[in-house]
């Protein structure tokens, strides 16, 4: 199928034009800034998974909404992170940090998380899954397009200076793409499930967004740097969570069902995330 090319593709050229904005200079907040550096990305990498699956216990989504809102929670951030922390006027470097380092723990973390989840969740009815092959899919469309964009960046920075802004533009777009086929593929099903997956995932971004910002203040970091932490602790990249969720579970038409909570997050994150940064900016 055109999708199953198509998703993937996209994904690795938004990761490439991800890393080609990155140098290594942006690596340096985990040996200068330890503390919020480690503090978010122990918001991201753990409690968010574990907030997620309480809430879709809790809230009781089918088998699969609940898989695909798990493989949504152990996403890396994105440039949506960065583009929000700096709308905030948070602690930009930082969020980069994040989303660089993030970007390659994620290949460890997602397959292992998603796979305890599917058989939890979704028990014989779960489908077969290699957690060693998807850990190398996952490295091969996020950690690899990161590298390879943070090296032309780093050989070729002219050459990156002017690629970045048009890269970043068509990026936007087939994330618009991407999130508006999850959302239009399932439409039905999103339907139906509205009124169960919209509560979650608005429960799961306010949550992180509680603990992530509060957790800082307990720590007694600025609260520029809180503003950054509770953004990467709650923000997700949905493109990843839409082509991981179509890889697991193809459909002949359209993206996986296990794509749907990514696709509609892509949405919800807008609009729960930007009253927290002008509640922050009135400050």
């Amino acid at each position: 199928m055109i999708i199953d090319i198509f998703l993937p593709l996209s994904l690795v050229f938004i990761m490439f034009t991800l890393g080609a904005g990155l140098t290594t200079k942006d690596f340096k907040n985990v040996l200068f800034e330890p503390k919020a550096f480690w503090l978010g990305i122990i918001n991201q990498m753990i409690i968010l998974p574990i907030v997620a699956f309480s809430i879709v216990s809790v809230i009781g989504l089918t088998n699969e909404m609940a898989v695909g809102m798990m493989i949504l929670a152990c996403c890396p951030g994105g440039v949506t992170s960065n583009m929000i922390t700096k709308l905030a006027k948070g602690d930009t470097a930082l969020s980069i940090s994040y989303t660089a380092v993030a970007s390659i723990v994620t290949v460890i973390t997602l397959p292992l998380i998603v796979g305890f989840s599917m058989q939890y969740f979704m028990g014989s009815n779960a489908p077969t899954i290699n957690i060693f092959s998807l850990g190398l899919t996952m490295f091969l469309i996020t950690a690899l397009p990161v590298s390879m964009g943070l090296y032309v960046n780093t050989k070729y920075h002219s050459i990156a200076d002017v690629f970045t802004p048009i890269a970043n533009k068509i990026s936007t777009v087939l994330f618009i793409i991407i999130v508006a086929g999850a959302l239009g593929s399932e439409w039905d099903t999103f339907i139906s499930n509205l009124y169960t997956l919209g509560p979650a995932i608005i429960a799961l971004i306010i949550i992180m967004l509680f603990v992530g910002y509060n957790s800082a203040q307990w720590l007694s970091i600025s609260k520029k740097k809180a503003a950054t932490i509770a953004i990467e602790s709650s923000i997700q990249n949905a493109t990843v969570g839409i082509t991981i969720g179509n890889l697991i579970l193809s459909q002949e038409i359209g993206l996986s069902i296990l794509s749907l909570p990514s696709g509609v997050y892509g949405i919800l994150m807008y609009l729960v995330c930007l009253p927290f940064v002008f509640w922050f900016l009135k400050q």
